[in-house]
């Protein structure tokens, strides 16, 4: 595209004999008699003229215009440095500069302008940017400062420093980097150390793979810690300092990030500090013992029980809020339902967000109803912790398996000799796992998957199915109000659950539908088809047989789908009396939950199961964290806490049972 055939060539050579040889044609013209030509071949513009005419104030013009005599004999042409003059106009007018300054310009043939104009353009060779930047540290150097240089360039100070910071790389590194071995990309990133043997071993230890920006600089700083983690957002980045401690800036990231702790040992005690002096102030709220520790998994909190609060009724005022905040929930879940309905992903996670805001205020207000003992506390304990940005989370109401049999053996002596009746039950109502903030049509979703779960346990239970639909009888036809109507999901008059298909569009192909279409073809196939020979097959079957055959029609009817997202699902009893574990039927994936939840309820699961991935995937989008979370939670066991429920049911229940047991040893 550069290239100049033969006639060009010889154009040139001509031009410059007649240009070049005599004196006389280094001329000073007026800066007013000067303008524009349109033989300039340079059309397009380059840098700022701003920018060109403070480094002529500062600096002078370094190089001559070249210029033709216009025709009316008075005026000259620039071919050749047309920024330069645009520069120099800029100045007068600004009258940093006189109008009439003599600039010096080369004449030339009119005939010759616009080949000399080409030839100012093309043969001109840019400066390799290793070479730039050695220019500006021999500037530095000689003692010029960085204020001075930004200025007489035009750029800012951290370009400035910036250059510096590369001229500072490896010497090998910077010749490869002119032997294009290494890009620039590259170049900045080992530019994060002035360790020459580091920035060498990390890239030419590493396999070409390996070699990426990101990597390099994970591999040179892989003992210090990132000043957006938890721990440095906790103690403060002002405060680490103010305690001696280092910290490396990365010159070439953007914002506030690139920043790093070197002193992890400081940090550590700080952050124990901290969290130290909060824990002392959590103890004296009464309880029996207080941990503090930076991190505490899901997996940690699910050794420790969770101890009985106490609910006081609501005032008028709290009663009226907590119905509007109601109110307001459920509007946003029908908009929320209509934005996913059209896939408008950006209003639906604006959705999400509100939702979770009036969740949170509502929570509030529930907390605040709710409380510990005295008594509860004396045996219980907290653990003061992190979350992962950096914020004090007080996890309170914990008990060992211990201290909850302990606590609960005293309660059962207590109203014994009291002669009390525990009304509300065991308490454990109120702390049982809350679900995060979701739509209620997703809770609709995943209770179809739990009702599907509950239709074949109980079909291969025929036990739990006679006494459901005995339950169900004896509420139907004994006299009103004299049984405690419990909502245990069975309709008695056979109807047919089938609307878990409209409600989970992924429910046919799961494992519990398809294990209860196996189980009712295969009962089928050995019924007759008329109603007189049916009934007669049926009496001259056995009772087990008949149980069977009863306990696969009861599961048909199963209907435990819930309205709303509420901890408490339907069927807790009959879940109870199968062992229905929902970690046997459904499994949490990107298309059946994580793409239906915000990316704040994402990351918040992603930090329960695989707490080590959650900075990685706070910088990708909604769909991609959903794809990685759908990967990561593989295996792992864990649920969404509408199903957490239940277990926490099975394990009170369970520690009830041990409970009774103390009770009687003690009483023996």
């Amino acid at each position: 595209m550069n290239a100049i055939n033969p006639t060009e060539t010889q154009a040139i050579d001509i031009t410059m004999q007649e240009v070049a040889a005599p004196a006389q044609d280094l001329i000073l013209v007026p800066l007013s008699q000067l303008r524009p030509s349109k033989r300039n071949v340079r059309k397009t513009a380059g840098q700022s003229i701003d920018a060109l005419a403070a480094s002529i104030a500062r600096v002078g013009l370094l190089q001559n215009l070249t210029v033709t005599l216009a025709r009316d004999g008075e005026h000259y042409e620039v071919v050749a440095g047309g920024r330069r003059l645009a520069a120099l106009k800029l100045l007068a007018k600004t009258r940093r500069l006189p109008k009439d300054w003599e600039v010096p310009c080369l004449l030339v043939l009119d005939t010759n302008a616009r080949t000399v104009s080409l030839t100012e353009n093309v043969q001109r060779e840019a400066m390799h940017p290793a070479d730039q930047f050695e220019a500006f540290a021999a500037l530095v150097m000689e003692g010029r400062p960085i204020e001075d240089i930004a200025a007489d360039f035009s750029v800012t100070p951290l370009v400035v420093q910036r250059r510096l910071k590369l001229a500072n790389v490896s010497p090998r590194l910077l010749d490869d980097y002119r032997a294009d071995a290494v890009n620039l990309d590259q170049l900045m990133a080992l530019a994060i150390t002035d360790d020459h043997t580091a920035q060498e071993a990390a890239f030419y230890e590493a396999p070409e793979w390996q070699r990426q920006p990101h990597a390099l600089r994970d591999r040179l700083t892989e003992r210090e810690i990132d000043a957006s983690h938890a721990l440095v957002r906790f103690v403060g980045l002002n405060a680490y300092e103010a305690a001696g401690g280092g910290i490396r800036r990365d010159l070439f990231a953007q914002d506030d990030t690139g920043v790093y702790v070197v002193d992890a040992t400081l940090l550590e005690t700080l952050v124990r500090e901290k969290l130290d002096s909060h824990a002392a102030t959590v103890k004296t709220e009464g309880w029996a013992w207080v941990d503090a520790t930076p991190a505490a998994t899901y997996a940690d909190l699910q050794t420790f029980q969770r101890a009985p609060r106490e609910r006081r009724n609501p005032t008028k005022r709290e009663s009226d809020r907590m119905e509007k905040l109601e109110t307001k929930m459920q509007a946003i879940g029908e908009a929320l339902d209509i934005a996913l309905d059209d896939e408008d992903e950006e209003k639906a996670d604006a959705l999400q967000e509100e939702g979770d805001r009036v969740g949170e205020q509502l929570q509030a207000l529930e907390d605040r109803l709710l409380d510990y003992s005295p008594n509860v506390k004396a045996a219980a304990g907290a653990i003061v912790t992190l979350d992962r940005q950096g914020q004090i989370v007080v996890h309170r109401g914990l008990m060992r398996e211990a201290e909850a049999r302990a606590l609960r053996t005293l309660e059962r002596l207590r109203q014994g000799l009291s002669g009390e009746n525990d009304e509300n039950g065991d308490g454990e109502d109120a702390d049982q796992p809350k679900p995060a903030s979701m739509s209620d049509r997703l809770a609709q979703r995943l209770s179809a998957h739990r009702t599907a779960a509950l239709q074949i346990e109980l079909a291969r239970n025929p036990q739990a199915a006679l006494a459901a639909v005995v339950h169900g009888m004896v509420q139907a036809v004994m006299p009103v109000g004299r049984f405690c109507h419990h909502n245990v999901p069975l309709e008695i008059r056979l109807i047919v659950q089938d609307r878990l298909a409209s409600l989970a569009p992924d429910w046919p192909e799961s494992p519990a539908a398809l294990a209860l279409a196996e189980l009712q073809q295969a009962m089928g196939e050995t019924l007759p088809q008329d109603s007189a020979e049916l009934f007669a097959v049926l009496l001259a079957t056995s009772q087990d047989e008949l149980l069977r055959l009863m306990a696969v029609c009861a599961a048909m009817t199963v209907d435990a789908i819930t309205p709303r997202a509420t901890p408490l699902q339907p069927g807790m009893e009959l879940a109870q009396a199968v062992g229905l574990d929902m970690a046997a039927w459904w499994q949490p994936t990107a298309e059946g939950y994580f793409q239906h939840i915000s990316k704040a309820m994402i990351l918040e699961a992603v930090g329960e199961f695989a707490p080590d991935h959650v900075s990685r995937l706070e910088k990708l989008k909604k769909a991609e964290i959903a794809s990685e979370a759908g990967r990561l939670v593989d295996g792992t066991g864990w649920m969404p806490a509408i199903f957490r429920a239940q277990a926490s049911q099975d394990a009170a229940t369970e520690t009830e049972t041990n409970t009774e047991e103390a009770v009687d040893v003690v009483a023996a």
